[in-house]
């Protein structure tokens, strides 16, 4: 997967993918990124994740770099 989408993009072709949400977003919507506790550990410690294919070549070296890769959730 690379971000987070509105449903899975593999099983619904209308699936759009977000830049970017909050983690009150992500759970109100229930997105499945990440459990429940994960997205209360990381929004109450203040600390954004971005969610993007790691085995993508490149993707890494872009995230590093800034470049816009996969989606910013964050508090």
């Amino acid at each position: 997967m690379d971000g987070v989408y509105t449903a899975d993009p593999e099983k619904d072709p209308t699936a759009v993918k977000y830049d970017e949400l909050t983690f009150d977003e992500a759970i109100s919507k229930h997105l499945k990124v990440m459990d429940q506790t994960a997205y209360a550990l990381c929004s109450d410690g203040n600390m954004p994740i971005i969610v993007f294919d790691m085995n993508a070549t490149g993707n890494l070296t872009k995230l590093i770099k800034g470049e816009k890769v996969g989606t910013l959730v964050h508090p």
